[in-house]
């Protein structure tokens, strides 16, 4: 079972959404709106890859999605419905670009067009200054091929657009997705660069 041009996936674990998290023995509820992105599942197995064109992504790799793809919503008479993605039982289509990383051999590597950036902590010496994180700067944690054909590579400080992050949460560290042409600037490290890592994720 193959696509011409799609991916096949399934969401990992079976769950469309990750609004659940355990406390003791008990599981709290997080959500229960559908449409809320926040909460919808956007890791997921590949079950095959398409039939035409090249691809470094195997069955059977983890895949960081777009959160619309196992995102329900409702039709005007109130009605559930399943995205635009679904195919069958637990199976959706995705193209490529609804991809921005996978996990091959137990390693993270981020999609063509797209790189992740952990955010560090205000370094700002203003006491009314609220903001907890630096703003448009962060640490280059999983570039894509063209960043690093241009000079940069994991571990480097960088500057990006604003507008740009799109939060994701990948192995208990909250991460930006940026576009890969969104990267603007090599900063040096002055000293005083820390990762930022909000406590909900640490304990969602």
């Amino acid at each position: 079972m193959r696509s011409v041009e799609n991916f096949i996936i399934k969401p990992l674990n079976n769950n469309r959404y990750s609004n659940v998290k355990k406390v003791g023995d008990k599981d709290l509820i997080l959500n229960t709106d559908i449409f809320s992105h926040q909460h919808v599942n956007r890791h997921a197995e590949v079950i095959a890859i398409p039939s035409v064109g090249e691809t470094n992504i195997q069955v059977g790799d983890i895949v960081i999605v777009h959160h619309n793809v196992f995102r329900r919503w409702n039709d005007v008479r109130g009605k559930e419905k399943d995205s635009k993605s679904y195919y069958k039982d637990d199976m959706y289509f995705v193209f490529a670009d609804q991809i921005f990383l996978y996990k091959h051999k137990n390693k993270w590597i981020a999609n063509d067009g797209f790189c992740f950036v952990q955010p560090i902590k205000s370094m700002s010496d203003d006491i009314f200054n609220e903001d907890k994180e630096e703003p448009l700067v962060g640490i280059l944690k999983y570039p894509d091929k063209t960043i690093n054909d241009c000079g940069l590579k994991q571990g480097d400080l960088v500057g990006f657009r604003p507008t740009s992050e799109y939060e994701f949460v990948i192995d208990d560290k909250r991460l930006y997705r940026v576009l890969s042409h969104f990267i603007t600037i090599k900063y040096e490290y002055q000293g005083q660069e820390k990762e930022y890592n909000p406590s909900w994720v640490q304990s969602s």
